[in-house]
């Protein structure tokens, strides 16, 4: 069992399974660019677009690689077929009304209301978007802003994650991680799910507790 006084919640992986649309998405655009799809895909989970694009092509400015991820979130915010919520997101997030969490995503504004919308998920009151942060994941800069929109100390948060980049963003801050997914088990969480349907949470004034 955890115990915390916040969740700080990522959204592709960890809420949505959006795999089919980045998928489709990464892989157009490594192969426009003459790169192993398996290997960007390998990098992309977790992190701005900017980001990915900077580590894969170090050497292009990075006004081109901003410009370019404009282009990329407008097509994936535009393509929601095949998206669906995680098995348990429903569920679990409906355990937290009422008590403080938040979600802490690399995606902007447009993309995490398309995603979480075509998921028929609710869309926490606090969020923290990549319009919010200067630094992508795994900088830890949007979960510690996410706890303090919360009023909440770091080492009070526990964050949900999937992605590599997210897991050691979430450790950064000082927070607990529950790794979501078989493969987040490969990055060290504090403790791994497979999905959220093994996660029963129970509020009450000592905080948010979390078995499994």
């Amino acid at each position: 069992m955890l115990t915390g006084r916040a969740l700080l919640l990522d959204m592709d992986g960890t809420l949505v399974d959006s795999h089919a649309v980045v998928e489709r998405c990464w892989t157009r655009w490594a192969r426009e660019k003459g790169l192993d799809p398996a290997e960007v895909l390998a990098v992309a989970h977790g992190r701005q677009g900017h980001a990915t694009m900077a580590a894969l092509l170090p050497d292009r400015p990075a006004e081109v690689n901003l410009a370019e991820n404009r282009l990329l979130l407008a097509q994936e915010t535009a393509d929601t077929d095949g998206i669906v919520p995680v098995a348990g997101a429903p569920a679990f997030l409906a355990s937290l009304d009422g008590a403080p969490h938040a979600l802490v995503t690399s995606a902007d504004v447009a993309l995490a209301t398309a995603r979480m919308g075509a998921a028929g998920l609710p869309l926490p009151q606090v969020r923290v978007t990549a319009e919010d942060v200067r630094a992508s994941k795994p900088d830890p800069e949007g979960f510690l802003r996410g706890a303090s929109l919360l009023g909440v100390e770091p080492t009070e948060c526990i964050v949900f994650e999937d992605s590599e980049a997210g897991i050691a963003a979430g450790k950064a801050a000082g927070m607990r991680v529950v790794g979501v997914g078989s493969a987040s088990a490969r990055f060290s969480p504090d403790a791994q799910v497979d999905d959220l349907a093994q996660v029963t949470v129970t509020v009450d004034d000592a905080g948010i507790h979390l078995s499994f």
